[in-house]
């Protein structure tokens, strides 16, 4: 059986233990972290380097999405699922756009929270019934590069452009590790398995646009 450490942040003391006191009737997941703010979680991040990350959206000071962007810009490659009371297209587009992978409403069913978490834990992404119908209306209407970051936009640019991942690198001066990273994830979310086809996505999407 897999098990799983987890960092839960959230700007409220009785969510975090509320959350934590669920986790642990779960053999799955193991030592449960907290910070009750972005910066206090990038810096846990940094340290424990937790299996899955439950992350607030709206938080004081640095907010969820901004601390998601800040975790996958830096590498971090563990499961991230926002834990949020907002159902707003706007926050549900930001945050999917931003490389989560999952996203969950507070309102959600103790039951249902942990299956989720779980599911996000096996690779798949984790959804609220409502979040995923918003995404299933809107899917249609979207390019398959608009569930990219701003970063792995950039790399898939520069890929395009026929650069190595050190030359990559070198561009947007970041590590060659960094850029594998990026570079994997952004194949992951276009269901492909390779830059060639990637790129074929792009040149696509650039000449349709």
């Amino acid at each position: 059986m897999s098990e799983w450490s987890v960092l839960l942040v959230d700007d409220h003391p009785l969510m975090r233990k509320g959350i934590s006191q669920l986790l642990k009737f779960e053999p799955e997941f193991s030592n449960i972290t907290e910070a009750s703010n972005g910066t206090d979680a990038i810096a846990e991040v940094s340290r424990a380097e937790p299996d899955l990350i439950v992350l607030d959206l709206n938080m004081k000071g640095l907010s969820g999405l901004d601390t998601l962007k800040a975790l996958r810009s830096e590498g971090c490659t563990a499961t991230i699922v926002i834990l949020t009371v907002s159902d707003s297209p706007n926050d549900i587009h930001a945050i999917v756009q931003a490389g989560a992978d999952g996203y969950l409403l507070k309102d959600s069913e103790p039951e249902e929270l942990i299956d989720k978490l779980k599911v996000a834990m096996t690779g798949q992404k984790a959804f609220s019934e409502q979040v995923k119908a918003f995404l299933s209306s809107s899917e249609s209407h979207e390019s398959p590069l608009q569930q990219l970051t701003e970063r792995e936009l950039e790399i898939l640019q520069q890929v395009a452009k026929g650069f190595r991942n050190k030359q990559i690198g070198e561009q947007l001066y970041i590590s060659e590790s960094t850029v594998k990273v990026h570079l994997k994830n952004l194949l992951k979310k276009l269901g492909v398995d390779s830059r060639v086809a990637a790129t074929v996505l792009y040149l696509e999407n650039e000449a349709s646009s």
